[in-house]
């Protein structure tokens, strides 16, 4: 029949019943050899040695060019939430089936969120940097359950956070054109526009959609002075320089990000004590990347299943 291709670095799922399903179809299910996020260079090499019907993708950069590396392609399966990193339109005009899992990371994010958040108010890591320096420091922090936090985006991982933060006793607060106040009050929360979120939030965190809102000095500006930016959506909703700035400054007091624009991120961002920074590892905790890696193969079947190709 056809190949399967998994792209993600670190597929765990490679003994199920989907991935028997399509062995059994005459299938062959092949495995990124690279562990580690494809280039675009890295998809159109590997999509032109093995042409694939499927595959189960990543973040990397399914673009018109890396599509047209494999003239057999009918299905792309994303293994995590967003879309944003597939060329639709190009999809579309191949005749391409898209999917995505947009349910399975919540908890995993949601729960990385409220790590750094934590991490954050009570100078965790930058207290562990220091005595590993040799300075043994006792940090003065704040509690989340004093603060206002800021949630950017009110969608499956926005109210999972709020959820997270609820027993703290927080003030919880959201912004989301898409968001209806009654969903956000059922919920304890408060849906208020973007500028009176900034605003009033001690801590604000990201989880708006790809493209739909960009923090940049304007928007950092309306921030309360000494606050807390975290980011574990994507890295174009900041602007990484405008936000070196206001930390060099003292404008805000420290940040921490998942996400950069260009990864791996190596900047000017990573070398300072007020931000602590992860690798994109939003979703990476055992249970929810297994969900997630399953939910994808069980999309990719039933989009050959509806092209008569399983």
């Amino acid at each position: 029949m056809g190949k399967i291709l998994t792209t993600t670095s670190s597929f765990r799922e490679r003994r199920n019943d989907a991935v028997a399903r399509l062995k059994a179809a005459g299938h062959d299910v092949l495995f990124s050899p690279l562990g580690r996020r494809l280039t675009e260079a890295d998809a159109i090499a590997l999509f032109k040695k093995h042409d694939p019907i499927g595959i189960v993708a990543g973040v990397e950069p399914l673009t018109a060019a890396a599509m047209a590396a494999a003239p057999s392609l009918k299905v792309i399966a994303r293994c995590g939430t967003g879309l944003d990193s597939v060329d639709l339109k190009a999809a579309e005009a191949r005749g391409i089936a898209v999917s995505n899992t947009p349910g399975a990371p919540a908890l995993a994010v949601a729960e990385l969120t409220l790590g750094h958040i934590l991490n954050a108010l009570r100078r965790i890591a930058e207290a562990d940097r220091l005595i590993r320096a040799g300075s043994w420091t006792a940090l003065s922090g704040g509690l989340l359950g004093a603060r206002t936090v800021g949630i950017v985006g009110f969608g499956r991982i926005g109210q999972r956070v709020a959820e997270l933060i609820a027993p703290f006793g927080a003030r919880r607060l959201a912004a989301d054109p898409f968001a209806s106040a009654e969903m956000a009050a059922e919920r304890g929360v408060e849906l208020v526009p973007l500028d009176t979120l900034l605003a009033q939030s001690d801590v604000v965190t990201l989880h708006a959609a790809p493209g739909s809102v960009r923090l940049g000095s304007k928007e950092i500006a309306r921030m309360q002075p000494g606050a807390i930016l975290v980011n574990t959506a994507r890295g174009d909703l900041v602007d990484e320089g405008a936000l070196l700035a206001a930390l060099e400054g003292g404008m805000l007091a420290g940040a921490a990000l998942d996400v950069f624009a260009e990864e791996p991120y190596a900047g000017p961002l990573s070398r300072l004590d007020s931000v602590t920074v992860t690798a994109h590892m939003g979703s990476y905790a055992a249970e929810s990347r297994s969900l997630q890696e399953k939910e994808a193969l069980d999309n990719l079947v039933a989009d050959l299943e509806k092209l008569g190709l399983l």
